[in-house]
């Protein structure tokens, strides 16, 4: 590999050797650019902007250095995506805990007709392909926040509930260069 510099590596080896980086667009507190490798991409960020110290329900977008656990997709919705990272389709009784209180909060559950958490089978698309990230789960806080997916932006990029919302497209992208381990950084700068 001698001889090479960083431009002509394949955008594998790149990724392999720096975080992707999501940092809030200028003047524009609910939107982001996503910096994979050379690329650049356009992304929503929660109602409340950027926060350090995320809490349940606030809206915000925490800050800091992610690792990206498994990628989810809704199988009668699209293709199986390309990905090294762990894969699974969602099921139709598939959720989210987001109850503090709940003993499986901030972990992928299976829904009963009375629980209240976040439903990944959603009538909308944004849960079509979602990348999981590794905020507040080792060791879990309760009422820190849960739920801090990548997923399908809405139209306009619009603010998400404190997610990251790329376009399909995008979000393909990243999920077809990432592998177990990788980091996903949200900065302000």
């Amino acid at each position: 590999m001698a001889g090479r510099d960083k431009k002509s590596l394949p955008i594998r080896e790149v990724l392999a050797q720096r975080p992707i980086v999501v940092r809030r667009a200028p003047g524009r507190p609910h939107e982001a650019l996503l910096f994979l490798g050379g690329h650049v991409c356009r992304a929503a960020l929660g109602r409340s902007g950027l926060a350090a110290l995320k809490r349940e329900g606030d809206g915000a977008t925490p800050i800091g250095r992610f690792c990206m656990r498994q990628v989810l997709y809704r199988a009668d919705r699209g293709v199986r995506p390309r990905t090294l990272l762990p894969l699974r389709a969602i099921r139709s009784d598939d959720g989210w805990s987001e109850d503090p209180s709940d003993p499986n909060y901030n972990r992928l559950v299976k829904l009963s007709p009375r629980n209240t958490s976040d439903r990944l089978t959603r009538q909308d698309h944004l849960y079509d392909l979602i990348i999981v990230l590794g905020y507040n789960d080792v060791p879990r806080v309760r009422g820190r926040g849960s739920a801090i997916f990548v997923h399908l932006a809405r139209e306009g990029y619009t603010p998400t509930a404190g997610c990251i919302g790329l376009s399909r497209h995008d979000l393909l992208q990243v999920i077809a260069h990432m592998k177990r381990g990788m980091k996903l950084m949200v900065t302000r700068q």
